[in-house]
């Protein structure tokens, strides 16, 4: 089966379909840097560069030469997402317009849209009409496709992470076969099970000079040498001094903000941060991840601290791997296959922030193996 990704990120969602059974020979994405990671992952898909709101670019992707068996609709999710400013008319809430009108002139046979759960409740501007997205697709789509929806969280389909979506399969209407969700999979996975076997990792700290961190953590060298042996993308990232030794004294599952008043997460000059209960917090390693988003290199963002485990350093109780998750943790815990190498001309805040924003891809092959079915 032959199929166009639109929005497509970096194709994430795409690294784990079967190329015996599904090839994706067109992508579309607005950021050039993407797009060249994209056909880094994918180097058989032509990657379309550009805002698909402009007819060159939407014109350039609907010069396929072959029969469109389904298209995979991803459009961006900030405008409606918890984590983002959430604005009412966010213009990029929008976006789905134009997966819809590629749908109605394309018509392929099958097709997924995926985004953020707030998308059923998110509201657009439509021919001076004020309605909701299930609202705009149904009006739009229904004359032609079977349309199937569920608000899922992954976690159910044995993703080791709580990720809740909003997930549409179409499918067109003279064709007998309905695309279906498939199973839950009873046997699910926690943090214990997805990354606990990992070695720990020390943080680089970004305020002190390198030849110090030895007198913090008189293992660092020794540590990072066994997480590269174990992956290369098993490395940490830079954090504040202050912001670590925080995170030492936090227990797992806990944040920061519930540490005594000398362990409460503080200024350059000392004073007292004011934030949410799960700002500063570690996770718990008997429960999934927490959603992977594109912020997950900041300890004072949501919930992005590993769990951590009791160690006793210079005499004193404490916790271990004070840092946000290593970049090969977090592709552990979106499903990314272990042998996927990224370039190393992209940074690690790009890889990462992209990462966030994708599909588990364990999720798309068993979305898309009940559709072989």
């Amino acid at each position: 089966m032959k199929g166009i990704s639109l929005f497509a990120n970096i194709g994430i969602g795409e690294l784990c379909l079967e190329k015996k059974d599904f090839i994706i020979p067109i992508a579309n994405e607005i950021n050039e840097d993407r797009c060249k990671l994209y056909k880094t992952l994918h180097p058989s898909t032509k990657v379309i560069a550009g805002d698909i709101k402009k007819k060159k670019i939407s014109s350039e992707i609907s010069k396929f030469d072959f029969e469109l068996d389904f298209l995979i609709s991803t459009p961006p999710c900030q405008g409606m997402s918890t984590a983002g400013k959430n604005e009412k008319y966010d213009p990029r809430n929008h976006l789905i317009k134009y997966s819809i009108d590629f749908i109605k002139k394309h018509r392929p046979k099958y097709v997924l849209h995926e985004n953020v759960t707030a998308q059923e409740s998110t509201m657009l501007n439509f021919k001076n009409r004020i309605i909701s997205i299930p609202d705009y697709i149904n009006l739009e789509l229904s004359k032609y496709y079977h349309i199937v929806k569920k608000k899922i969280n992954m976690y159910d389909y044995g993703i080791p992470q709580n990720r809740k979506r909003s997930i549409y399969l179409f499918t067109r209407k003279d064709i007998d076969k309905i695309w279906t969700f498939p199973s839950e999979i009873k046997k699910t996975r926690n943090l214990r099970d997805a990354i606990g076997h990992l070695p720990s990792i020390d943080p680089y700290i970004s305020d002190i000079n390198m030849n110090s961190i030895e007198k913090i953590f008189p293992d660092f060298y020794k540590k990072i040498d066994i997480g590269l042996n174990c992956s290369e993308y098993h490395t940490p990232v830079k954090h504040p001094l202050r912001q670590i030794l925080v995170m030492e004294k936090t227990p797992t599952g806990f944040s920061a903000f519930k540490n005594t008043h000398q362990f409460k997460p503080k200024t350059k000059d000392g004073r007292l941060i004011k934030g949410f209960n799960n700002t500063y917090k570690r996770m718990d390693w008997d429960k999934p991840s927490p959603t992977i988003t594109t912020y997950n290199r900041t300890i004072s963002s949501q919930e992005n601290v590993h769990p951590g485990k009791k160690i006793v350093k210079f005499g004193e109780n404490l916790y271990s791997d004070a840092r946000v998750l290593t970049l090969y943790e977090i592709m552990i815990l979106m499903t990314i296959p272990k042998k996927t190498k990224f370039k190393n001309y992209f940074s690690q805040t790009f890889m990462r922030s992209v990462i966030g924003e994708g599909i588990p891809p364990k999720f798309v092959k068993y979305l898309f193996s009940n559709l072989i079915k």
